[in-house]
C-alpha cells in the first residue's frame, strides 16, 4: 500500500472544497434530470430570452415542433424542478425563470464559490 503523501501532485489544488452531500447532490441531479430534454432546454433558453423573461404557452408553441400539451407537460417538468415559476392569468398560464435557481447551477458548473454546495 502506498502513503498517499507520497504521492506526486498531479493537478495542483483541489477545483473544490468538499463533495457534495447526499441531499445536495439529490436535488443538483433532479435539476439536470430536467435540463436533460433538448425540448426542456430549448423553452427555458426561450423563456430567458425574453424581454421580462416570462412567457406563456401559446407564445413558446410557435417556436417548438411539439403540440401545446407536450409543451405543458416538459414546463411543468422545468417549474417541479424549481427553475421556473408560473402564475395563471385568466385562461393562461404564464412561465417565468427563477434566476436563483440559475446562478445556483451556474456556481456549481463553474466552482466559483470555491464549493459544489447547492444553496436553497
Amino acid at each position: 500500500m502506498s502513503n498517499p503523501e507520497s504521492l506526486p501532485q498531479c493537478a495542483g489544488a483541489p477545483m473544490i472544497r468538499e463533495p457534495l452531500g447526499a441531499e445536495s447532490a439529490a436535488e443538483l441531479a433532479a435539476v439536470f434530470k430536467a435540463l436533460s430534454d433538448p425540448v426542456r432546454l430549448r423553452l427555458l433558453s426561450s423563456i430567458a430570452s425574453r424581454a421580462g423573461q416570462e412567457a406563456c404557452v401559446c407564445d413558446l408553441s410557435a417556436g417548438i415542433e411539439v403540440s401545446q400539451p407536450t409543451i405543458s407537460h416538459h414546463l411543468k417538468v422545468l417549474r417541479e424542478a424549481g427553475l421556473l415559476a408560473s402564475e395563471r392569468r385568466a385562461s393562461w398560464v404564464y412561465y417565468r425563470v427563477v434566476p436563483e435557481a440559475l446562478r445556483r447551477l451556474s456556481d456549481v458548473l463553474l466552482a466559483d464559490s470555491g464549493t459544489l454546495e447547492v444553496r436553497a
